[in-house]
């Protein structure tokens, strides 16, 4: 447990012990009143066919780009 004075002067150091996956507690005299933990990035996961039937892709598609919008991906 650290006090607030102790955690602003030592937040990096702090910092790591929660990378690490310690769990840091703050408080206020002797009253804990924040708790500092490791985030789990939650990657969302991706499900292979999730809008299967839900797009449609025409012969439109596999047309040229009509000459003057080309340009515009060229950068001229």
């Amino acid at each position: 447990m650290y006090t607030i004075h102790a955690a602003k002067t030592n937040l990096s150091r702090l910092i790591e012990l929660a990378e690490r996956g310690e769990e840091v507690v703050i408080a206020r005299g002797s009253t804990p009143v924040a708790r500092l933990t490791r985030l789990d990035a939650a990657k969302p996961r991706r499900r292979f066919g999730a809008l299967k039937g839900q797009l449609k892709v025409t012969d439109a598609f596999f047309e040229p780009l009509p000459e003057a919008e080309l340009k515009l991906w060229n950068g001229e």
